[in-house]
């Protein structure tokens, strides 16, 4: 039997799975790696240890393959997009530890660009906002305070390009479209590095990798890699598109969300480019051959979402309501309402489609009477209100109508995609294979590779294991996301700090 292995170097850790025809895992293997805090709103990774990590679990990955006689057809790499690492293509060695998306230290740089004027030139190249998120500033920081000279030794990337590198003994140096997209250094029109915004950020176009389709031959290994020489190498996307690839959201107006420690919505907005939208991010869905050959984008509009697992967490280690996770389901299950309750948890500030840093979390409409059960449902009403906000500024802005939502990730409960379906007026589906972020990047090598033939192949593997439909009244579903606004105005501007202390 052949397979496409997924390598998905994620933020805290490295999974590879085995996939068959069917894009059901035959094997996985995973492997966490250190996170390092070298100052306040600092967050770093080691490129070597990264690396490493992929080394073993592709090295458990072959033992399980080797004992069952199945062949490999085809890498795909997903990762952490945003994060960044800076290399020496002599040694191979990392110049400098990786800046993680979740980095902030370079907030005062990316005011003083938008003081200057450059945030216009951001948007409506990148589709981006200014922010230090993205990964172009942690370049900036690195060939600066990082002390790196960009000579022509050094090599550039997202983590992407760094396993590639790897995997190649330095043969090859790419990335594709999606992970481009995110550096905010790249063109989503023209699908090119964009010179002014280099010009920008002060970053010399040679140290950045060639930027290859999504689907499509990249290299083959080296006899360094663990799962063995001359294996193709063959799709690579960012997590939060390879899900959307994953979730067979091949259509216009199909939207997938990933309920974790936060949320990402996206949606597939076809082929042509729609103009920037308040609130969201415009993005390479992703980008595949044409039938002439040349590279052809599809776009998605992007919402993130701060706090929606992690709000359980709370729940659990800050409030102590509740012993497990899985506790929160049966705690909020057990009332019929919130009875006027509402949380807010802007922990750390609102994501889309509000993007205010200063905004704190709030819990409004407490009584008497008021419980645990009625925060647990309210925290848990949260996330399909946030949810259903980002949802409205994508179909109010592309003029696409949502039929249905594909969801995943481990916040993804019946209960909450009850509530989920009920906001949003549509079904939402969970899939029956939940590791949906490296399904899609199997899929775009295996695409490559021909052990899948075309699109229409992989949405007949896409299977649902529930459908949950909407059922309550749309009156009173309205008015409860009409009191939840009311709560995210008294919470939006509370804190009066900069965004990165």
């Amino acid at each position: 039997m052949t397979v496409v292995v997924a390598i998905d170097a994620g933020t805290t850790g490295v999974r590879a799975i085995a996939f068959d025809h069917q894009g059901l895992p035959v094997c996985s293997s995973y492997r966490e790696f250190t996170q390092f805090f070298p100052q306040p709103g600092w967050v770093e990774h080691d490129a070597d240890e990264i690396w490493d990590a992929v080394q073993l679990v592709l090295a458990e990955l072959k033992t399980a393959l080797d004992a069952t006689s199945e062949t490999i057809a085809a890498i795909g790499i997903t990762d952490q997009r945003e994060t960044i690492v800076a290399w020496d293509r002599s040694s191979g060695k990392p110049r400098h530890r990786a800046i993680v998306w979740q980095d902030r230290r370079t907030a005062d740089y990316c005011a003083q660009l938008e003081a200057k004027g450059a945030l216009e030139l951001v948007r409506s190249t990148t589709g981006l906002v200014l922010d230090p998120y993205f990964s172009g500033t942690k370049a900036h920081w690195l060939l600066n305070e990082g002390g790196i000279t960009p000579d022509s030794s050094i090599a550039i990337g997202t983590i992407d390009s760094w396993l590639i590198w790897k995997l190649t003994d330095g043969a090859v140096h790419a990335t594709d479209a999606t992970n481009a997209s995110r550096t905010m250094l790249f063109d989503i029109r023209s699908g090119e590095w964009s010179d002014e915004l280099c010009e920008l950020l002060e970053i010399p176009r040679h140290v950045l990798p060639e930027v290859v389709p999504s689907s499509g031959r990249i290299g083959i290994t080296a006899s360094s890699c663990a799962l063995g020489t001359g294996i193709p190498i063959s799709g690579v996307a960012g997590d939060q598109q390879a899900s959307l690839f994953g979730q067979a959201c091949f259509e216009p107006g199909m939207a997938k969300n990933t309920y974790g420690t936060g949320s990402f919505v996206l949606m597939n907005v076809g082929a042509t480019c729609p103009p920037p939208v308040e609130g969201l991010l415009t993005t390479v869905a992703w980008s595949l051959p044409s039938a002439t050959g040349a590279s052809q984008l599809t776009y998605a509009y992007e919402g993130a979402i701060f706090v929606t697992g992690s709000g359980v967490q709370w729940l659990r280690d800050g409030l102590h309501v509740i012993e497990n996770s899985n506790e929160v389901t049966a705690l909020a299950s057990s009332v019929a309402s919130t009875d006027g309750v509402v949380v807010v948890p802007a922990f750390t500030g609102l994501g889309s489609p509000w993007w205010d840093p200063y905004a704190r979390g709030t819990i409004l409409g407490i009584t008497r009477g008021t419980t645990a059960a009625h925060i647990a449902r309210a925290m848990l009403e949260s996330i399909a209100f946030q949810t259903r906000d980002v949802v409205d500024a994508m179909t109010n802005a592309g003029g696409l109508e949502l039929r249905s939502l594909r969801a995943d990730g481990g916040a993804a409960s019946d209960f909450v995609l009850q509530l989920q379906a009920d906001q949003l007026g549509v079904p939402v589906h969970r899939p029956t294979v939940p590791e949906t972020t490296a399904l899609g990047a199997a899929y775009l090598a295996g695409l490559a590779e021909g052990v899948w033939g075309s699109l229409d192949d992989i949405t007949a593997n896409w299977a649902v294991d529930v459908t949950i439909e909407p059922t309550t009244d749309r009156t009173l579903i309205d008015l409860g996301h009409q009191q939840w606004l009311r709560g995210v105005e008294r919470s939006r501007g509370w804190a009066k700090e900069s965004p990165n202390t």
